[in-house]
Order: C-alpha cells, then sequence, then structure tokens
C-alpha cells in the first residue's frame, strides 16, 4: 500500500501544476508563433510549404530525442549520448543494410542498439553510483567511436525514395515524420503522468532519498528512465536515416544539446521533478524555427554571418533564461511553503 501511495499529491496541488504546466506550454507556444510571424515578415518563403515540410523532416529526430530524454531530466539526471547513440544505431543498421539485409529489419535493429546503449547508462548511474554526466560522457564517446570501428567506412547510404522514407519522414509533401511524433508525444505523456513509471521517475526527481524510503525501488525505475531515453534514441535514428539518406559514421555529437535545450525550453525543471512532455516537443520546434528563419532572414539581407553561430547564441540564451526561470520558480515555492508552514 505504501508503494501505491508514494509519490501521489492532493487534488490541489495537482491542479496548481496543471496549471502552471499550462502557462508555460501557453508562453512557449506563444513565443513560437511570434517567431514565425517575425521570420515571414521579414522574408516570405520562410513559409513556403517545402521550408514547412523541411523544418518536420528536420524536427522529428529531435523532438523524439528530447522526449526520450525528458524521463531521464525528470529523474535529476542527464543523458549526452543520445546524440552518438542515435547515429551509431543508423549506421550500424544501414551498414547491415548495405551489406543485404532487408531494409525492414534495420528498424529494429536501430531500436535495440539503441534500447541496449539506454540500459548500460541505467546501470551505470543506478547501481554503479556514476554521475550521470560522467556515465554519458563516456558512453557518447563510446558509441560514436565503436560504432565507426564496426562499419569501418566514412558513410552510410539508405535509400530514398521508398516506403521507408515515406512512412517516416515525407509522402508526397505530407510529412509524416510529424505525425508520428505527435502520436509519440501522446505515448510520452501516457506514460509520464497517467503510469506509475512516470509518477516514480518524477517522485525520484523530486526526493530521490524519500522515496526509496517508501518502499520504491528506485534503482530499477532510474534504470528505467534511461532505456526510455536510449530507446528513443534508436527510435530517432530511424527517422534521421529516413530524411537523409547519408547518414557520416562518428557524428551526432551536439544532437544531444539541441535535444536537452528543448527540453529545458519547454519547462522540464533541470533539478528534477517536474517535467512537461509537450513543453519538450514545443522547445523542439521553436529551435528548428530559429534555425530555418535565421537561415532566410540572413539570405535576404545578405548579412555576411553564418546562421549556425547566430542560432547558438540565442539558445544559449533562451536556455539560461528558462532555467533561470525555474530556479525564481522553485525558490519561491518554497518561501511560500515555509511561510505556510
Amino acid at each position: 500500500m505504501q508503494k501505491e501511495t508514494s509519490g501521489k499529491i492532493t487534488l490541489a496541488e495537482r491542479a496548481k501544476r496543471i496549471v502552471a504546466k499550462g502557462k508555460q506550454n501557453f508562453i512557449v507556444l506563444l513565443a513560437l508563433v511570434i517567431l514565425m510571424i517575425i521570420f515571414s515578415l521579414l522574408n516570405g518563403n520562410f513559409i513556403d510549404r517545402y521550408n514547412i515540410v523541411s523544418m518536420a523532416q528536420s524536427l522529428a529526430p529531435y523532438a523524439i530525442l528530447a522526449l526520450g530524454v525528458t524521463f531521464v531530466i525528470a529523474t535529476g539526471g542527464i543523458d549526452l549520448s543520445i546524440g552518438t547513440v542515435c547515429i551509431s544505431c543508423a549506421v550500424v543498421a544501414g551498414k547491415l543494410y548495405m551489406d543485404g539485409m532487408p531494409l525492414a529489419l534495420t528498424i529494429p535493429v536501430m531500436i535495440l542498439i539503441g534500447t541496449f546503449f539506454g540500459f548500460v547508462n541505467g546501470v551505470l548511474v543506478a547501481k554503479c553510483k556514476i554521475p550521470a554526466f560522467i556515465a554519458t560522457l563516456g558512453t557518447m564517446m563510446f558509441s560514436r567511436g565503436l560504432s565507426a570501428i564496426i562499419v569501418a567506412i566514412p558513410n552510410i547510404f539508405f535509400p530514398s525514395g521508398t516506403w521507408f522514407n515515406a512512412v517516416f519522414s515525407n509522402a508526397n509533401g505530407i510529412p509524416t515524420g510529424l505525425l508520428w511524433v505527435l502520436g509519440f508525444t501522446v505515448i510520452c505523456a501516457f506514460i509520464m503522468y497517467k503510469n506509475k513509471v512516470g509518477r516514480y521517475i518524477l517522485s525520484i526527481g523530486s526526493n530521490e532519498e524519500a522515496t526509496r524510503l517508501s518502499g520504491i525501488n528506485t534503482d530499477k525505475y532510474k534504470i528505467i528512465a534511461y532505456v526510455i531515453a536510449g530507446m528513443m534514441a534508436g527510435i530517432a535514428a530511424i527517422f534521421w536515416a529516413a530524411s537523409f539518406s547519408t547518414v557520416a559514421a562518428a557524428t551526432g555529437n551536439g544532437m544531444e544539446l539541441d535535444a536537452i535545450a528543448g527540453v529545458y525550453i519547454g519547462g522540464t525543471s533541470a533539478a528534477g521533478g517536474v517535467a512537461s512532455v509537450a513543453g519538450s516537443l514545443l522547445g523542439s520546434m521553436m529551435l528548428v524555427v530559429i534555425r530555418s528563419g535565421l537561415n532566410f532572414v540572413l539570405a535576404k539581407f545578405n548579412l555576411n554571418v553564418n546562421s549556425t553561430y547566430v542560432t547558438f547564441v540565442l539558445t544559449g540564451i533562451i536556455v539560461v533564461m528558462a532555467v533561470m526561470m525555474d530556479v525564481i520558480k522553485t525558490k519561491h515555492a518554497n518561501r511560500v511553503k515555509v511561510k505556510k508552514e
């Protein structure tokens, strides 16, 4: 009975959290709409149908990575390996395809490889008690190097113009990848908010020691969080391979930063215990819009500035502001709690 009641909150507290999450998501959505209006006014080609489809294609893998790592960050942890694991899944499965394996089998191969690395991360963090930053940094470097050694060639080629691309990327101008992302968002939200797995993960992020003392196997649920992140990295690899037929070995570092930035922008607390699944999607969308919009604006005004560098600057500012708002909000909540007591 103790296990079932742990991590539960009162109806009033639950209502407050839902309202807070709703406000955060509304703010991010409003900012996203304003950005799209500004970019479209500066360069009308930004809202061109082909650019919308292109943004949706590039969004899919990053959004799926963000959805997965939301579970890890909700525990108060971090996973720096998801980017290189994603590309490792794609290059290993792609090499098997080039060697004669049916294309359909690359899908479970990518998911299994990602899940394996997620399990390794979970064991290192939960059982071996290695700090998440160090454990996942090691896995990031290991996966990047090992996949390059296994494939032994610099580039892997997936087919284009097949059912694979139509199902997971673009079917005659319809961004099918975006439809998958919306589906995964619903599934992740259900797991996070309506399932004991998500409740225990959030409880661990709020107070791991109290959760453990209440009888919950905290190690088990921390491992599950990392397994989900790894599995989602494998799924993201499917969409990456479907959108970009050429995948370079020993790459992927940096993808995890975009995914993690999207999670923080979306309102998930860096300290753990509070997660916004929908916010992770909106945060990822914001980064894609900024990246694409800057390309169009700089091209329109012939500014001799690399849009990638400008994107880094803006993303850094937005992430710091998002985390700062979370810190201020947490301090205010603690102050109010102390006054009530």
